[in-house]
């Protein structure tokens, strides 16, 4: 089977939705976030720090590079992984990308207690998220081969409609 890329917003669902589709279509998963963490061993927020948000693109651009040598995986994206051309060819060539969409007031529900959104911080409020979301929203709908909504539905409904759309 092919990939799954899971692609949206940060607090779209992603990582909650890639276990869920892992489990119900017997895939292996990765968290793009949590793999380059481990790699780099430091948080993405410390990596930002230290290298910049080039170094980490770049950090995402190599991973999604050597997944997409695979096959049979759910993949949960870095919320701006899709911004570079290359990474969104590569998920292209190599599987379905799945976009998850969620209201600006929904995300900011989800997030607004987390302190590892280097993007968010010093802005976590629904006014910054809706302009961010606004400024990739173009690029997501661009690169999508499904969108799925997730606002108020349980995660089962979720995995079920990407399951559905992607097999067909």
């Amino acid at each position: 089977m092919k990939n799954i890329y899971l692609i949206g917003f940060m607090g779209a669902g992603k990582s909650t939705a890639a276990r869920a589709l892992s489990d119900a279509a017997g895939m292996d998963m990765v968290e793009m976030d949590q793999r380059i963490e481990k790699e780099q061993e430091m948080p993405i927020t410390e990596i930002f720090a230290v290298y910049g948000e080039a170094y980490f693109r770049d950090l995402e651009t190599e991973l999604i590079g050597s997944l997409a040598k695979k096959t049979g995986l759910v993949v949960s994206c870095g919320g701006g992984s899709v911004l570079r051309e290359k990474n969104a060819a590569l998920m292209k060539e190599s599987g379905c990308i799945v976009l998850l969409t969620a209201t600006p007031e929904t995300i900011y529900e989800r997030v607004r207690h987390s302190t590892n959104r280097p993007v968010l911080n010093g802005n976590m409020n629904v006014d910054y998220i809706r302009a961010l979301m606004e400024k990739r929203r173009e690029r997501y709908e661009a690169v999508a081969d499904v969108m799925i909504p997730t606002d108020g539905r349980t995660i089962r409904e979720i995995a079920a409609d990407i399951l559905e759309h992607v097999q067909k």
